[in-house]
């Protein structure tokens, strides 16, 4: 199985109601949203979906409701970032058998493994599954860089496809495409580099601010692709102060904040996380309310070929 790594790909938030259970009419509304405005993908359960909060039946939920309302129109991915390889695999072999398309694979968590141990440990996932892997590789907040020489002995695995790249080094597209031309498909994990990866040869973008403003994302995406840089440019100009939320530590909080104020998302949140409250929600509703008071009329898009 192979997907089409290309376009954009939402790391989608899950949706809870106030009595902290799913809230999949809510998910699916959000989910619409983001198919109407020309998504390629979605990732669920990652950091941005609370996946550490998440139970294992939660978790099933998820993928067959998304699987049955959108798999037949884009890949559904689920994220797998597990402590023990033993867990990793089973979750590999239940994401298949709930219909999921495709995995997205973080290093061991919690234990900081060396060269060996990891490699070895995205061998084990990938071998014991056909489902099309993208590698995260985010060496800022999980401590873990997967590096060249790494990719160099993955790149044997067929089925490791593609790479989340958030090293938040813009020249690492460059160093992947001058080691491995197009083996593996770079996606842009970082929102506010997401354009310059583009134009460097990132060939996607899994991203954050996109689940609560999903045509702006995808129009970004198909212009630059299309060579119309200064018309991105001029979303991407507005769109910055949005896509700076998405580095925080309360990176949840604050996205499901702007998903409320675009009407495709409610603000709760599983403890021990908790909503803003105070001046920090004061502040960060600012940012969010006056990008929506500016938001600007977007080129047409849509129909561009890239």
């Amino acid at each position: 199985m192979r997907i089409n790594w290309s376009g954009v790909f939402p790391a989608l938030t899950t949706k809870f109601t106030a009595h902290d259970t799913l809230d999949l009419p809510m998910f699916g509304t959000n989910l619409d949203a983001q198919i109407d405005a020309g998504i390629n993908g979605i990732i669920l359960g990652g950091s941005l979906g609370e996946a550490s909060t998440l139970e294992l039946d939660e978790k099933e939920k998820l993928v067959k409701y998304a699987v049955e309302k959108a798999g037949k129109k884009i890949p559904v991915l689920l994220n797998i970032a597990e402590g023990s390889t033993r867990e990793a695999v089973k979750q590999a072999a239940l994401a298949a058998k709930w219909g999921a398309q495709g995995l997205m694979l973080l290093p061991p968590m919690r234990y900081k493994s060396d060269h060996r141990e990891t490699v070895t440990y995205f061998k084990a996932v990938a071998q014991s599954t056909d489902l099309p892997i993208m590698i995260y590789n985010n060496p800022v907040d999980y401590k873990i860089e997967v590096t060249l020489q790494m990719f160099e002995e993955l790149a044997e695995l067929p089925n490791i496809q593609s790479v989340k790249e958030s090293t938040r080094d813009v020249s690492n597209v460059t160093r992947m495409i001058n080691r491995f031309g197009d083996r593996f498909a770079l996606l842009c994990g970082v929102d506010t580099i997401a354009t310059e990866e583009l134009l460097m040869g990132a060939v996607g973008w899994v991203g954050g601010l996109v689940c609560a403003f999903p045509a702006e994302t995808v129009a970004i995406y198909k212009l630059v692709k299309a060579g119309r840089v200064e018309e991105a440019l001029e979303i991407h100009r507005w769109f910055l102060p949005l896509l700076e939320l998405d580095l925080h530590a309360k990176l949840v909080q604050y996205i499901k904040l702007a998903e409320t104020e675009t009407g495709i998302g409610t603000e709760h949140v599983r403890a021990p996380r908790l909503p803003l409250i105070g001046n920090e929600r004061e502040r960060v509703l600012g940012v969010i309310r006056k990008q929506l008071e500016n938001r600007p009329v977007l080129p047409e898009y849509a129909s561009l070929t890239v």
